[in-house]
């Protein structure tokens, strides 16, 4: 249904360092920079982006906005996690952990990066 995902970001150095961390820490590879100085992560068939914003506003997260990562296992959520958290994130939400809900069970680990935006590694236990 994506092709990609992009956040804004008022620092990219900073958003460098939380999203290598991010991303190595689950056998991805450092970002690569486009000619507009974008950092781009591709993993496992998606595309993930930071930019600075093009119309020159200061960057913002999304009020209620959630940006998904898909997990291999409760582990890897919760080195996802961690990487996150030591890189300059901040854990959200309750501590990474099985939900139940209307989608079934899940392993959630959630965490805001540098700039506001909130992540969760997602896990689908069963």
């Amino acid at each position: 249904m994506f092709s990609h995902v992009m956040v804004g970001s008022e620092n990219l150095d900073r958003s460098r360092a939380f999203y290598d961390a991010l991303f190595t820490a689950v056998g991805g590879k450092p970002a690569v920079t486009d000619e507009k100085g974008r950092l781009i992560y591709m993993h496992d068939g998606a595309v993930f982006m930071v930019t600075r914003p093009i119309d020159g506003e200061p960057a913002c997260h999304a009020n209620g906005g959630t940006i998904g990562f898909a997990m291999a296992s409760p582990d890897q959520a919760d080195a996802w996690h961690a990487a996150g958290v030591a890189a300059g994130g901040t854990a959200c939400e309750d501590p990474p952990g099985v939900r139940e809900g209307g989608f079934g069970t899940l392993y959630l680990a959630y965490l805001r990066d540098p700039d506001g935006n909130k992540l969760c590694g997602l896990h689908r236990v069963g």
